[in-house]
């Protein structure tokens, strides 16, 4: 069985884009649009991993072949973070999730306790800010999942997430990240002989999931800029009539026009961090674990930069 175990929706709050963040979106997909596109692009399975919210997995946590899950910030010592993928929980554990997050050796511990399958998202991302190398030390000692293909990162983020899992003895599971419809399914998780969806999450809490699909590139990401700035113009024109706010994000969003061509750049800029930011970082943790870490080779069907499922767009 598959699902895209990384998956957001307009339920994500406000986007972290430049020119964007103060008048936008990080996502525009309805869950139910989000539904839809799964099952068009072959997973069997459908979850939604929004910012520190449930709602929108919520939304379609009726139709067959779901689960509930967010991404969830949690904070660490020095104003840092790392964003944490918890997978099929209910409302009564998403609350005790809210409620711990920012104390990261509670929020560890009572996920472990409550068999929660958990993920460490893309770690060697520049997007969750500054890192030390005792923060990923701390997330690869707890035993948990760990995001090995992300369908938005670079090659080298990806590679370098592989590795480190390895060397700890972690499972890898992959997601698209997509934050719009035309990425989702780029990356995903395959669970082999896996028949249900309680058989799904056995095999990742079993660590016998197999992360599939394609690293993100400059042309990727780029293009799913472009298309959310797209459908944020779209969403707040729809709501001009109705809404006095949504009309004046529109006018700052007409007012910010004239800077879009200066997207690419923009993106440039942002993958080329992200490529430094990985490289740097898994040398410093190589460093500090003494220099043992050995060539890293992918397991049998965890190739990085696999071809994704019939119907997914590269």
């Amino acid at each position: 069985m598959r699902c895209d175990l990384h998956v957001h929706s307009l339920w994500s709050g406000r986007a972290d884009i430049p020119l964007l963040s103060h008048f936008g979106n990080e996502s525009y997909s309805t869950p139910r649009a989000v539904y839809d596109r799964c099952h068009a692009v072959g997973m069997d399975l459908v979850t939604i991993t929004d910012h520190d919210t449930i709602e929108g997995a919520l939304e379609i946590a009726g139709l067959p072949g779901t689960f509930v899950s967010e991404e969830v910030t949690v904070h660490l010592p020095g104003e840092r973070h790392l964003h944490v993928g918890v997978l099929d929980i209910d409302q009564r554990q998403h609350a005790r999730i809210t409620d711990l997050r920012r104390d990261a050796e509670a929020f560890f511990a009572y996920c472990a306790e409550q068999h929660i399958p958990v993920c460490v998202n893309h770690p060697f991302s520049s997007s969750t800010g500054a890192r030390l190398t005792t923060d990923f030390q701390s997330a690869l000692r707890r035993g948990v999942l760990v995001e090995t293909l992300n369908g938005m990162m670079p090659h080298e983020a990806n590679h370098y997430a592989a590795w480190a899992a390895e060397e700890a003895g972690l499972s890898g599971i992959a997601g698209s990240d997509a934050h719009t419809l035309a990425s989702i399914g780029r990356a995903y998780t395959q669970v082999p002989g896996a028949r249900s969806r309680a058989e799904f999450l056995d095999g990742l809490r079993q660590g016998s999931a197999i992360p599939c699909g394609r690293c993100g590139s400059y042309a990727r990401l780029t293009a799913d800029v472009m298309r959310v700035f797209g459908l944020a113009y779209a969403a707040n024109l729809r709501q001009t009539h109705r809404s006095t706010l949504a009309a004046l994000r529109l006018a700052a969003l007409l007012a910010i026009g004239p800077g879009l061509p200066l997207i690419p750049l923009i993106t440039a800029v942002q993958y080329g961090r992200d490529r430094l930011f990985a490289a740097t970082h898994f040398a410093r943790l190589r460093a500090a674990s003494g220099g043992i870490f050995r060539p890293w080779r992918p397991r049998a069907g965890a190739a990085v930069g696999a071809s994704a499922p019939a119907g997914a767009v590269g």
